[in-house]
């Protein structure tokens, strides 16, 4: 009690409460009147004016951002604040950064710090260096915690036996089994999305598809008072969801996202639910149960969904098909910058468009070449593009030959995928070939 001055009681005594999660918010009750209880405490102690800080409710301790404890540090820097209470320390911070931080900030303005096992001056050595060891034990201790945790999900994950959150078409048998659903209109549901799928080659498609024809789908609720499957219209997603989820082709995967940290003005920020590649997923155990496609068809459906997802910047995507009478959209490439050639009409006349330097460099586009004619027939028309094309890539500026042999390259595979198309080899593709033979293979 001879820690507590008539300077400390002049000033508010602040009460900081807090909570990590929302699902502790929604069940310990009692631990938040333990916290809102210290108000009580202050009163008895002598303050009169008591300010109850509670913005951080269910935001973690671990230094991600948190505007309670801002606003406590706030304050205690203006020297409005005599004392600081707390439940325990771990509730003021479960990292060295914040901690040490409000102690240091204490220590310069007079400032005490309140918890159930006692009262503590950060001015004196001995309190802070308790305080320091106080804090540092929180941290280990909230380490040691998610580290044992993490373990033990793993450990029962590599047995296939860990089940989370089942997807729509899946119900528990037992304690870690699943099988299907015994609702037959879920098991057709998810059926025609797959087969739909294998028509249409598009995961938009069979989204659009869906919704015009006014299709629902099967998913789960969230909602902790409805347990079990709801029907509503698809968003994307849904449809995405059940094209990539590996539990549809009978196996089960665990660690397919992970979470990645930045620091953002100077505060932890956290990103979850980043999808990793799937020779990075921590368990993979094939043929755990029966599923509706197999894991060949999977594969086979993943490598057409990263073929079409062209807006998410990768040069490599050939793109899903499309209407117009471009042949080679997505296949030819620029023969200065290897970039692949964007396609645009302007009413039935389409060009190829290669964009690279002028977004890269500012400078003037690579390439742009326009089908001028109104031929018909998918052949005349595909070779007079890839002529065109051809004569671009390699008849601008003066190049070294081994440009030239990369821009031949890739003309010639182009033309071969024209001829696949139409059905046999693409005459420019033969040109090209005996021009290379003509002037020794070059």
């Amino acid at each position: 009690m001879t820690k507590i001055t008539a300077d400390h009681l002049a000033r508010s005594a602040c009460v900081y409460v807090r909570q990590s999660t929302a699902d502790q918010l929604v069940h310990n009750h009692e631990s938040r009147r333990r916290q809102y209880g210290l108000a009580d405490r202050a009163r008895q102690l002598g303050w009169a004016a008591v300010e109850v800080i509670d913005d951080d409710l269910g935001r973690s301790g671990g230094g991600i951002n948190r505007p309670g404890f801002e606003r406590l540090l706030a304050a205690i820097c203006e020297g409005r604040v005599g004392a600081v209470l707390a439940i325990e320390v771990s509730r003021l911070a479960r990292n060295g950064r914040d901690w040490h931080t409000l102690i240091e900030f204490c220590g310069l303005v007079g400032t005490i710090i309140v918890d159930e096992d006692g009262i503590y001056d950060p001015r004196h050595p001995n309190d802070r260096l308790l305080l320091g060891m106080k804090g540092t034990m929180s941290e280990l201790s909230l380490s040691l915690f998610r580290q044992r945790s993490h373990e033990a999900l793993k450990q029962k994950a590599r047995r296939g036996a860990l089940f989370l959150r089942l997807a729509a078409g899946y119900v528990k048998a037992g304690r870690d089994r699943i099988e299907k659903d015994p609702d037959q209109r879920v098991q057709d549901a998810l059926k025609l999305v797959f087969s739909k799928f294998a028509e249409f080659q598009s995961a938009r498609q069979v989204h659009v598809w869906l919704r015009d024809e006014g299709i629902v789908l099967p998913v789960k609720s969230r909602n902790t008072e409805e347990r079990g499957i709801i029907w509503r219209l698809p968003a994307y997603n849904t449809v995405h969801n059940i094209l990539t989820n590996p539990i549809h082709a009978g196996a089960y995967a665990f660690g397919r996202t992970t979470s990645k940290v930045s620091v953002e003005e100077g505060r932890k920020r956290v990103r979850r639910g980043v999808r990793r590649p799937v020779a990075e997923w921590d368990v993979l155990l094939k043929d755990q149960h029966e599923g509706y496609i197999t894991w060949e068809q999977f594969e086979r459906n993943q490598r057409v969904i990263a073929d079409n997802a062209t807006g998410k910047g990768s040069a490599t995507v050939k793109g899903a098909v499309r209407r117009g009478e471009l042949l080679l959209a997505g296949l030819l490439r620029c023969g200065h910058c290897g970039r692949k050639l964007h396609v645009a009409y302007s009413g039935k006349i389409g060009r190829y468009n290669c964009y690279g330097a002028r977004a890269n460099h500012g400078t003037k586009r690579c390439i742009s070449n326009r089908r001028t004619g109104h031929r018909r027939g998918s052949q005349r028309r595909g070779s007079a593009h890839l002529a065109a094309a051809r004569h671009r890539c390699r008849g601008q500026g003066a190049r070294g030959s081994g440009d030239r042999d990369v821009s031949r390259a890739k003309t010639a595979r182009a033309g071969a995928a024209a001829g696949a198309v139409r059905g046999r080899p693409c005459p420019s593709t033969i040109r090209c070939r005996r021009s290379r033979q003509s002037s020794g293979g070059r």
